[in-house]
């Protein structure tokens, strides 16, 4: 698998603390990508499946794995297979991709199949420099969605990730 590097605890790719692996190589090219550098499929560095996996196992405290890049669909069966390990490990699995939700599930790719189905939340659609949003949470720009896979899996129907509320599980003696 050809990466361009790994953050181990990111805050900034999903919610809580976050394994990020940036894969090299990306069809988009937006103009005023945050990571230019993960363009070349040919750059970056190569890393098997499993060493990424014990980098992610080695530290107890992450929430989850994020697959960012470049775009992981370039590496799909890697990356869900990394993205298996992750959940085997009782972590969830963000993946960002250029592409959008339509384009990936009407493509008939398994590769693409298969990491859909190991994702969690998709953050899809091209950086749009002219929408980007320091307030556009976990995007680069507003017009990128978080969808909740689980949910729409669940539902059928394309279903829009929120942040759960951090006091839902607590209550209040009354008296």
């Amino acid at each position: 698998m050809r990466i361009a590097g790994t953050v181990s605890d990111s805050i900034v790719d999903g919610p809580g603390l976050r394994f990020t692996v940036f894969t090299q190589g990306c069809p988009h090219r937006c103009p005023g990508c945050h990571n230019p550098e993960t363009h070349d499929p040919g750059g970056g560095r190569t890393v098997t499946v499993e060493e990424l996996g014990e980098l992610l196992a080695g530290n107890p405290l992450i929430d989850g794995l994020t697959l960012s890049g470049g775009d992981p669909f370039l590496q799909a069966g890697e990356c869900a297979a990394l993205a298996a390990l992750a959940h085997a490990l009782g972590k969830n699995v963000w993946t960002y991709t250029g592409y959008t939700w339509e384009v990936l599930t009407a493509a008939g790719r398994p590769d693409w199949d298969a990491l859909l189905a190991q994702t969690d939340v998709l953050v899809d659609g091209p950086f749009v420099e002219a929408l980007k949003s320091y307030s556009a949470t976990f995007r680069g720009s507003s017009n990128q969605r978080l969808i909740d896979l689980n949910a729409t899996r669940a539902r059928g129907t394309l279903v829009l990730w929120s942040r759960p509320d951090p006091l839902a599980h607590f209550t209040v003696p009354l008296s």
